[in-house]
């Protein structure tokens, strides 16, 4: 396993937003942790990405214990996290973007290596951008994700994070965003795609982690579980013994 979680808790205060979370991803692999608002997933991104450290539980990255309390300390780890709201400046091109703050070149911009390194990361991922001095304003949704995912490549992770990567996409961009993260998986990267979305799960999951009320709630292969079993299990239907209504 490249990432593994073992009793991950985090308490604000009187309040547990996550209590005794494991979850395992492998190389190449893809696991969905799905769940229902206020189930958790936001909370364990933040852990996994450094915004919060666990208060309690433990770590193991690679085979080795692991503290990730700063996003430096994930960053160094390789795993990269890659936000719902992209974090793009639509102002900027699509280089600017991939190297904002970690440019090339120790005295002057090297505007062509950047450009070089920008077309080889869009290239492994088959991306559909017609050129990387486009700006971000002028790219559909399922471009601007793109360019995100590129920029979390370039530090050559061995876990990427995905929160709601499908989120506010038509059907076509949804289709090209699956495909990237098929890629991902393809070269070899660990992969945790936060969703909602059963049909996405469905697609492109290998494995289906279910969060409730800030718990472990089930791990499912995703090529034999229903939709409707995952969907009992993110709602705790399963564990309604309430009979039927006359």
């Amino acid at each position: 396993m490249v990432l593994s979680l073992r009793g991950i808790t985090k308490r604000f205060g009187a309040v547990a937003a996550l209590t005794g979370i494991d979850l395992d991803v492998g190389a190449g692999e893809v696991v969905a942790v799905v769940g229902d608002n206020g189930a958790g997933k936001s909370t364990l991104v933040k852990i996994l990405s450094g915004v919060h450290a666990a208060t309690e539980g433990t770590i193991t990255f690679e085979g080795r214990p692991a503290t990730i309390s700063t996003p430096a300390d994930a960053h160094g780890l390789g795993i990269a996290t890659v936000f719902q709201d992209l974090a793009l400046c639509e102002n900027l091109n699509v280089i600017e973007n991939l190297f904002l703050g970690q440019e090339l070149g120790p005295y002057r911009l090297d505007d062509v290596a950047m450009e070089v390194r920008s077309w080889e990361l869009l290239r492994q991922l088959s991306a559909k951008i017609p050129s990387v001095r486009t700006p971000i304003a002028s790219l559909s949704g399922g471009q601007r994700q793109t360019v995100a995912i590129a920029r979390s490549l370039l530090a050559d992770p061995k876990v990427v994070i995905l929160d709601e990567p499908t989120a506010a996409l038509g059907v076509a961009q949804t289709a090209e965003v699956l495909s990237l993260i098929g890629r991902l998986r393809e070269r070899g990267l660990g992969v945790i795609m936060i969703s909602h979305n059963m049909a996405d799960v469905k697609a492109v999951a290998d494995t289906v982690a279910v969060l409730r009320l800030g718990r472990n709630n089930g791990v499912f292969p995703a090529a034999e579980v229903s939709q409707e079993d995952i969907i009992a299990a993110i709602t705790g239907a399963t564990q309604n013994t309430e009979g039927p209504r006359a």
